[in-house]
């Protein structure tokens, strides 16, 4: 396999080299990786830590991208002939290789995108977690046997894999949805070419080079198993377009993924989507206040409000919403925030000012609406002046207003109150996103109803836990405008690989199903 070529060395005539880039270089030799070849003036990568460059790439074309489809299709044509637990080995030996780096690649990470370092290191070890359980999975792609109603016959159902995946990722999490899907579409025979988020480059540029470096000593590995296209949304919408990818899996805005699911399913090509999340938590009078009360604080806060599962509505029944508005706020004021670098940080950095903009223009909305805003403002750090540090932001609202209606990629948590579970569940369906939710009760019957149909109609139902933090076991995805897709775990292997229907006649005769008779004189 062609590892792909990244940068260990940032010329100085290309860029100001900060303390932050030369720690990013430092990493890549660490790892053992050049990029060289991907040096040029098409994309300056900035760190969110203090918005200083950390390198210049050159970016693909959708004519790269043709070319990526075509070297894919040629590995695929021979990784699919490979037997699963083989190609299970290929994914161990690259999860030794993460495991082997953790460190370096989690401070990479951190720099890159900005999530404190214990957050990044969760990431990484989500990343081997996934690999495990992909090394499993390669030994389980089973299909059925299914009882025929015709004797003498036998009916099944196989898998076989699938194609090319083309994989769009976000920044928010710039390893673990790739490996998500990279991983388990690896042991399903599928091949692959990884489109990040112009944010995150480099994150992608490590994780993929390691994968590279293990397919390299891997006799089974035809090259370009798995490629790398840098690029802005031209090489999203190629990937997409191309008849050649036959699994587009996309995380990441809600417009984003509506676009690349008319333009696949025009094509008749196969998506899967893992889009916008406006999650909610119910907090019930008989909750455990204390843990409720952490419960909502990571959650809404973690990774600055810029997860996909982050907490953004919190209903709260109006016997206790009033004490626990006032505990919330405390708690909010004890975070501290600052370098994702220092192991102290609650809270980093925003992406960037787009992020800024958009949380500051949704706290306008929120005060127009009737809100009462706790907090939110900008933060000026020593040495970070381009950096867009802010205070999470609590917002007491009247009711679901618009724009609570609305996701913000940031971390602003509006608090609203309700008088029974009806009025509850009907709040947390009421948004047109279906990811997370959860509730906090000691109740069981509050417990179990949520959970039930009448319950909360999102693809992740949680109970005395917060909206975020999603094992790789269960299946990962979202309904209504977040797609419907499951990037990952459970039986999400499926979408992966084609299912095959077969009929094997071990008799002498020919019934037909459903009673037809279609007789035939035929001379003997």
């Amino acid at each position: 396999m062609n590892a792909p070529e990244n940068i260990a060395k940032i010329p100085s005539t290309a860029l100001p080299v900060s303390p932050l880039a030369a720690q990013a270089a430092s990493t890549f030799d660490q790892l053992g990786l050049s990029f060289d070849d991907r040096l040029g003036s098409d994309l300056t990568v900035f760190s969110p830590i203090d918005g200083s460059p950390l390198a210049a790439l050159r970016m693909d074309t959708p004519g790269d991208v043709d070319a990526m489809v075509a070297n894919a299709r040629t590995a695929f044509a021979a990784w699919k002939l490979v037997p699963a637990p083989h190609r299970g080995e290929l994914v161990r030996r690259y999860g030794a290789q993460v495991r082997e780096h953790k460190e370096a690649l989690s401070l990479l990470l951190s720099i890159e995108n900005g999530k404190i370092l214990t957050e990044a290191r969760g990431e990484v070890q989500e990343v081997i977690d996934i690999c495990e359980y992909a090394v499993g999975l390669s030994r389980q792609l089973f299909g059925l046997t299914i009882a025929s109603e015709r004797p003498e016959h036998r009916l099944t159902e196989y898998w076989h894999p699938m194609g090319v995946l083309g994989l769009i990722s976000a920044f928010n999490f710039p390893a673990a949805v790739w490996a998500w899907g990279t991983t388990v579409a690896l042991v399903c025979g599928d091949s692959a070419i990884w489109k990040p988020s112009e944010k995150t480059p480099l994150t992608a540029l490590a994780f993929a080079g390691l994968l590279a470096k293990a397919a390299d000593d891997y006799d089974l590995a035809p090259n370009h198993l798995v490629q790398v296209a840098i690029g802005d949304a031209r090489c999203g919408t190629a990937i997409a377009d191309h008849p050649g990818v036959a699994i587009v899996s996309a995380t990441g805005s809600v417009r984003m993924g509506q676009d690349v699911a008319v333009r696949v399913a025009g094509r008749f090509g196969r998506s899967v989507l893992e889009l916008g999340g406006n999650n909610a938590a119910i907090i019930a009078p008989s909750a455990d206040p204390d843990l409720a009360l952490r419960g909502a604080v990571f959650a809404a806060t973690g990774t600055c409000g810029q997860r996909c599962t982050t907490l953004r509505r919190l209903i709260v029944h109006h016997s206790i919403r009033d004490a626990f508005v006032q505990r919330l706020i405390a708690t909010f004021a004890t975070l501290r925030i600052g370098s994702p670098l220092d192991d102290a940080t609650h809270v980093g950095p925003l992406i960037d000012q787009i992020a800024f903009d958009g949380m500051q223009g949704a706290l306008e909305q929120a005060r127009r609406e009737g809100g009462i805003v706790h907090g939110g403002e900008r933060l000026d750090l020593a040495g970070a002046a381009d950096g867009y540090y802010v205070r999470p932001a609590i917002v007491e609202m009247p009711q679901q207003s618009a724009i609570v209606c609305e996701e913000t990629f940031a971390p602003i948590l509006y608090v609203m109150g309700y008088d029974t579970l009806d009025e509850a569940i009907a709040l947390q369906n009421g948004v047109s996103q279906g990811l997370s939710s959860s509730i906090f009760t000691n109740d069981v019957r509050e417990a179990e109803r949520f959970q039930s149909a009448q319950g909360s109609d999102c693809g992740i139902v949680n109970v005395n836990i917060g909206t975020s933090g999603a094992e790789i076991g269960g299946a990962f995805g979202g309904e209504k405008v977040t797609g419907g897709g499951r990037v990952s775990g459970s039986d999400s292997w499926k979408n992966y690989m084609r299912r095959a229907t077969a009929t094997v006649n071990y008799s002498a005769s020919l019934p037909l199903a459903q009673g037809v008779k279609f007789d035939l004189d035929i001379d003997p």
